[in-house]
């Protein structure tokens, strides 16, 4: 029995996303890659269920925003492959290509969405490390002796 389990959860779901809009999300070191159809309401990440992927409710909050802000939250099943980055990097990326594919599904979305901000990439990433500091701007700390 504990054999048929892991082979369950090992298989891939398979979704036949034909008819949908591509876009690609960023966000940090973060990139999505959505697929977007008319369907029920469900979200696909890298193969499972987004509520099993993601743990935090902040980030499942996040990702089904783009859908409550048009009030269509069941219109539209979503496929995901996410990578790089950690969970609120990955959660950024698929706001932003969930809300640039819905864009293409409807051209009446990109009002409501751009004055969320969700259709813009967030540009904020880790500052390099400079030579001679201890962190980007952080520096060793000074002793007199």
């Amino acid at each position: 029995m504990e054999q048929s389990q892991s082979i369950s959860k090992l298989a891939k779901i398979k979704l036949d996303f034909k008819d949908s809009k591509y876009a690609t999300g960023r966000r940090k070191t973060s990139i999505a890659k959505v697929w977007l159809k008319k369907g029920t309401g469900k979200i696909y990440v890298n193969g499972k269920f987004f509520n099993e992927y993601f743990a935090s409710d902040n980030h499942k909050m996040q990702i089904t925003r783009p859908f409550e802000i048009i009030n269509q939250a069941t219109e539209y099943d979503v496929r995901c492959n996410v990578k790089g980055g950690g969970h609120t990097g990955q959660a950024g990326a698929m706001v932003h290509g969930i809300s640039k594919a819905l864009v293409m599904f409807d051209e009446s979305f990109k009002s409501k969405l751009k004055s969320e901000k969700l259709t813009t990439r967030d540009s904020r990433a880790v500052e390099r490390k400079k030579p001679g500091r201890r962190k980007a701007r952080r520096s060793f700390q000074f002793s007199k002796r």
